[in-house]
């Protein structure tokens, strides 16, 4: 059975929102897109290539599906992630997309997404939920997700969507590894108790 992990960037209250742009996720007004490019460093670089270089597909939720789609399959900077974000295969959880889909190797999950993602996971090799905060909160009823890896920002923006909203599923959680880079940054990973 393969492994669903996550790989969430977070700030100490738990906003997960626009990490990367500032036009990246504006929903409710959100003011403060791109907080979390500050905070990059050699550390988190390192652990993002150590995680991305492992086997397996990606699985989006419809929003960060979107983001993704309209940026990487576009970049000729020369970011190492790229070829590895445009060669793997990924699976969309969406209720209101259509095949055929605009990312290369993108497949839509048919029928409810919790039970879909059972299903992949009984088929495929690992799997890693980037972003998606919303696919996350529909999954952890289920107890489908077997490692969340969060990269906790030393920052407080008081605003903005949370990756544990109120009124979500009540989880207990050991900490497996944790790492912290220079710029203050937690990297730490969590498996079910």
């Amino acid at each position: 059975m393969a492994t669903l992990s996550t790989f969430t960037y977070l700030t100490l209250d738990g906003v997960m929102q626009a990490p990367g742009r500032p036009d990246e996720d504006t929903r409710g007004g959100f003011p403060y897109g791109g907080w979390g490019s500050p905070y990059a460093d050699e550390v988190m670089a390192s652990v993002a290539g150590s995680g991305m270089s492992r086997e397996g597909a990606l699985l989006f939720g419809r929003r960060t599906y979107e983001d993704f789609a309209s940026v990487w399959p576009h970049r000729t900077d020369g970011n190492p992630f790229t070829d590895v974000l445009n060669r793997r295969q990924k699976y969309l959880a969406s209720t209101t997309l259509r095949e055929p889909l605009p990312w290369v190797n993108s497949t839509l999950l048919a029928g409810d997404v919790p039970e879909a993602v059972a299903r992949l996971k009984d088929a495929a090799t690992d799997i890693m939920i980037l972003g998606s905060g919303e696919l996350i909160g529909s999954l952890m009823p289920r107890g489908l997700i077997d490692e969340f890896v969060l990269r906790i920002h030393p920052l407080v923006l008081g605003t903005g969507r949370r990756l544990f909203a109120d009124g979500g599923t009540y989880a207990t959680l050991r900490l497996a590894d944790s790492t912290v880079t220079t710029t203050g940054v937690i990297i730490a990973t969590y498996r079910p108790a």
